[in-house]
């Protein structure tokens, strides 16, 4: 991306806008994870599918073999203006943050940081998910967001700062990179002699079923305590799985944002 100018690391949204966004967007796509809706007549002929994914009617790309979407590309104009640049940091995998390990712990041992929030997961056009945006702008300054999956295109186009240097809005990337966030916070909890759930951090989950599923049991089964699940709380809740959540993992359903931020920094998880 460094080398050739006309190259950005992200278009567009969350899923859920594919079809609005797609439209839209005057050049082939090529669609790597599961999240494809149905493909509108407007941009079937110059969408692909890849690897595991797939939809009925959408050519499907076999190997390494782009030739068919440099063709389409190469053939069509691209977009006719620039728009303004809107400019987000990423690349805050558990490689970069604990590279840096050494100042996030100064900060915090200082006062500098009081809290983490991991705030991230799936989107969906539900609008109480933007209780999701409203935690990430609450968040007082001195506390860094961790975030990742779709449901960060809520609010990482706003501008977080930074505290001595260290970004306050960190992209950990997907959902399939939850495992860098769970590494970020165990190498974390190390450097403090404890464990995930003595650390200053709270987590706040954006909920829609599909892989959510092995990342919440992934987090259940680490033992990590308090998560805030929301909008809605699995439909394979049932009161007495609820119940067992809650006793074993203090698992709750999200309120209001300002009363859940406020409950959060006071240590009342």
């Amino acid at each position: 991306m460094k080398k050739y100018k006309h190259l950005v690391g992200n278009y567009g949204g969350a899923w859920q806008l594919q079809k609005l966004e797609f439209s839209a967007f005057p050049g082939p796509i090529v669609v790597t994870t599961n999240c494809i809706i149905e493909p509108k007549k407007g941009y079937k002929d110059r969408i692909f599918t890849r690897n595991v994914v797939g939809w009925p009617g959408v050519k499907h790309i076999q190997g390494n073999d782009f030739s068919e979407v440099i063709k389409i590309a190469q053939e069509m104009k691209g977009f006719e203006q620039d728009e303004k640049p809107k400019h987000v940091t990423v690349g805050f995998g558990r490689n970069a943050v604990l590279g840096v390990a050494d100042k996030v712990i100064d900060a915090v041992k200082s006062g500098a940081i009081k809290h983490f929030f991991l705030i991230g997961g799936c989107d969906g056009a539900e609008g109480e998910r933007n209780y999701f945006k409203d935690m990430a702008l609450n968040a007082p300054k001195d506390t860094v967001i961790l975030t990742l999956a779709c449901g960060k295109y809520r609010f990482n186009k706003f501008e977080f700062g930074d505290i001595g240097g260290i970004p306050r809005l960190l992209d950990v990337g997907q959902c399939n990179d939850a495992y860098s966030a769970i590494q970020i916070a165990s190498g974390l909890a190390k450097a403090f002699n404890t464990d995930v759930n003595g650390l200053p951090l709270s987590f706040v989950v954006s909920w829609f079923e599909q892989k959510a599923v092995a990342v919440l049991l992934t987090l259940l089964h680490l033992g990590i305590k308090n998560i805030h699940l929301g909008p809605h709380l699995p439909a394979f809740c049932t009161p007495t799985m609820l119940s067992i959540l809650q006793e074993k993992f203090q698992l709750r359903g999200i309120g209001t944002a300002a009363v859940d931020m406020e409950r959060m920094m006071k240590g009342n998880v």
